[in-house]
């Protein structure tokens, strides 16, 4: 806006035209003069991203009644494409969003990784797919959206200054779409100075890591980072986090058969878990056709979880939503998955 000798205030007043109102055309800004209208439309496109592709869980396929969860493929300005998730339940509707296309972390047992990587989100681009969600879940469920979830494609803390620039918007308090803070929860693999970014950030937050084995052999064959980022050092990132936030956080571990679900398995985890301020979610894998890992057994899993509350830690169990559709944890990929 100074740029085009306009007053700074009018960047305010753009913003608000175009992530409150939804704006698809300068002419409608009519707080802006005709002028200026005429000066942004010469030069620039509002080009919003557009879904592409819809599908859902049938009660067949394992819906919950009433509650079928939906995958979305998203089409952005430049073709690419991005996947994202409604997830209703009787409490609330969550919105599982993308912030990479693709992810360069290549963990062995999600399909994101194993498609490769494009590129970061823009600001925009994670937005949109909040506003197209929203208007589903209203269509769908005449309610919006109670929650957002960074947990769909790609690495959000190595898109940091993109997610939060986007939750600034979506927390917008007089905003159309506002949410609150509270209700937004960022996953990661664990990456502790963006993690130290995130707690001196002020957000209110919750944060999610992607733990899936505290052995550090194991990990590292599941996760190629946590060769570079060691359970210690982990560990070390969660405590400044606590430290500074006064915040648990959330260590999510995804049972595989044969892999990470031993009752040694399980003791390994409460002794890291109890290095921090914690809480353990369980959650199911969700199998994808060209990768050879199975989800842990029922009996194995029971005596897993026991062994956790035993020693003490807060433990919740992840309902697996989505599976039927590819649109579970780790099931996310806009290309075929070798």
């Amino acid at each position: 806006m100074t740029r085009l000798g306009e007053p700074a205030y009018r960047a305010n007043q753009l913003h608000r035209w175009l992530y409150s109102n939804q704006a698809l055309r300068f002419e409608e800004m009519s707080t802006l003069s005709k002028q200026l209208r005429q000066k942004l439309a010469s030069e620039w496109i509002i080009h919003p991203a557009s879904l592409v592709g819809t599908e859902s869980e049938t009660m067949e396929s394992g819906s919950v009644a009433g509650n079928p969860t939906a995958k979305f493929l998203i089409k952005l300005e430049d073709n690419e494409l991005v996947e994202s998730v409604l997830i209703p339940s009787e409490e609330r509707i969550t919105a599982c969003i993308s912030s990479q296309i693709g992810c360069p972390l290549r963990c062995t047992f999600c399909a994101t990784g194993h498609m490769g990587f494009r590129r970061n989100l823009t600001t925009s681009e994670i937005t949109d797919q909040i506003f197209l969600l929203e208007k589903e879940a209203q269509k769908r469920h005449r309610r919006g959206l109670t929650n957002i979830v960074f947990m769909g494609m790609g690495e959000p803390l190595l898109n940091l200054d993109n997610v939060f620039e986007s939750i600034g918007t979506l927390t917008e308090k007089d905003y159309q779409f506002s949410i609150s803070e509270k209700k937004i929860t960022i996953s990661t693999v664990g990456l502790p100075l963006e993690m130290d970014r995130i707690a001196r950030s002020g957000l209110k937050t919750k944060l999610a890591i992607s733990l899936h084995s505290a052995d550090q052999l194991i990990r590292e064959r599941m996760m190629p980072i946590a060769i570079d980022i060691t359970l210690d050092k982990l560990a070390k990132a969660i405590n400044s986090y606590n430290t500074i936030t006064s915040q648990p956080v959330t260590l999510v571990y995804m049972l595989l058969d044969g892999v990470n679900d031993s009752p040694e398995d399980a003791r390994k985890l409460v002794r890291f878990a109890k290095r921090g301020l914690c809480k353990i979610n369980l959650i199911d894998y969700n199998s994808i056709v060209t990768l050879k890992f199975k989800p842990g057994c029922s009996s194995s899993k029971t005596v897993f979880i026991q062994q956790l509350l035993d020693a003490g830690l807060f433990v919740t169990v992840r309902k697996s939503q989505g599976a039927a559709i590819n649109a579970a944890c780790g099931q996310l990929a806009t290309r075929p998955v070798r």
